[in-house]
């Protein structure tokens, strides 16, 4: 049986997240955060094997390094973590022997939209990242956004290196950029986690979009990630 809290019970993907794990007979369900807790205080009381979090990117950090410390084994749904934050959790987990997964996104279609993102830059010399999510969405651009511009610029580092003769009237209106690719962020109601890549070349545009209509589709991809977790250490 493995033993899990949830830190963000009471958010939309910590509530699907507390329904998913009820539903499954080798996860038991032993505590939860809410805003204003002391995940510290309740690892101690509940001693979990994992913890998932979708809490917030001001937080997300300390609750990472509260379990890598307290030697549970985190699945982190939350974006916002930086790369130089990336890297210390790394450091720590690895001198605690901990595994920790970061998830940009749990959902099957949005890893396949990345990977076959990553095949299409082999063959096209721009490309621009279109991200959409709802207005509640703490941070821009999406942990998917930035994952699917590091997996282009691995295999096509030249990507992009041409330079437009434009200029911005509007500070920002060609987006933000990683890796020299550009990546606009929406924010709007009615949206979930949407995601279009679009290529272009000589005479021709690919489109590779990914959307999420409900948030049911990233719960297989956290279950997975629970049952996994302790054993990538």
């Amino acid at each position: 049986m493995i033993k899990v809290v949830v830190s963000g019970a009471t958010g939309k993907m910590g509530a699907q997240t507390v329904k998913a794990i009820e539903s499954e007979r080798d996860i038991h369900l032993v505590g939860v955060t809410r805003r204003g807790d002391n995940l510290r205080d309740t690892l101690a009381a509940t001693k979990p094997d994992v913890v998932v979090d979708f809490t917030h990117p001001s937080c997300v950090y300390d609750n990472t390094k509260a379990c890598i410390e307290a030697g549970v084994f985190p699945v982190i749904g939350t974006t916002g973590l930086t790369d130089d934050q990336l890297k210390e959790l790394g450091q720590l987990a690895k001198q605690k022997k901990v595994a920790v997964l970061v998830v940009p996104n749990f959902a099957i279609g949005a890893v396949l939209m990345m990977t076959f993102a990553a095949q299409a830059a082999k063959f096209m010399p721009r490309v621009e990242i279109i991200e959409y999510h709802h207005d509640q969405k703490a941070d821009a651009p999406s942990g998917t956004a930035l994952k699917t511009a590091d997996m282009i610029h691995a295999v096509n580092a030249s990507i992009d290196t041409h330079v437009l003769e434009s200029k911005e009237s509007i500070p920002g209106a060609r987006g933000g950029k990683r890796h020299r690719i550009p990546i606009h962020s929406v924010r709007l109601p009615g949206y979930v986690a949407h995601q279009e890549v679009i290529f272009g070349g000589i005479g021709q545009t690919l489109s590779i979009r990914h959307d999420t209509i409900s948030r049911e589709s990233f719960m297989p991809g956290v279950i997975l990630s629970i049952r996994k977790v302790r054993h990538l250490s």
